[in-house]
């Protein structure tokens, strides 16, 4: 786990909800503080979409929705004249990015070894930062992954040039 603090706030607020960057993140959760706060769960309400509309949004399987189909709704919340006092939003990898991801580290980790990839965005105090996090489903002294996550996450952040410093 790593904490990073994001140092160009508009840039990457931009980014976050005006760009495609995070949209095949899932959200697990936002939470926006103004005058009032709004949590946004992003568990889907089974029943809402039709089996059909599921395969078409490429969210059948799903218990999560993409931050893609959210966006706009966070941005809603976000925009003004005034800057939210804080917000969160929780990221996590989806089945498939997960199986790419410990493939592609050559992890001996299974899917059925690991419950998520966490990206959490955190604005608060004035302060943007961010923090990583994998959370396991079995016991293991082993934070090997947990280090691969880390550079992949800067990798990420530095490929979409993302200005960060490590906190």
């Amino acid at each position: 786990m790593i904490s990073i603090e994001l140092t160009d706030t508009k840039d990457f607020m931009n980014k976050l909800l005006r760009t495609e960057i995070f949209d095949n993140f899932l959200l697990q959760e936002a939470v926006i503080t103004k005058a009032a706060s709004y949590v946004i769960d992003g568990h889907l309400q089974k029943g809402f979409y039709s089996s059909t509309e599921l395969e078409e949004n490429g969210i059948a399987g799903y218990s999560i929705l993409p931050f893609r189909m959210l966006r706009t709704n966070c941005f809603d919340l976000i925009k003004g004249r005034q800057t939210p006092s804080s917000f969160k939003f929780v990221f996590l990898l989806s089945p498939e990015n997960m199986e790419h991801t410990l493939s592609s580290l050559h992890s001996a980790f299974t899917l059925s070894d690991i419950s998520g990839f966490f990206i959490n965005i955190r604005y608060q105090n004035k302060l943007l930062t961010l923090t990583t996090g994998i959370s396991y489903n079995i016991f293991s002294a082993d934070k090997t992954l947990d280090s691969e996550w880390d550079k992949l996450v800067m990798k990420f952040l530095a490929n979409n040039d993302i200005n960060f410093k490590e906190l």
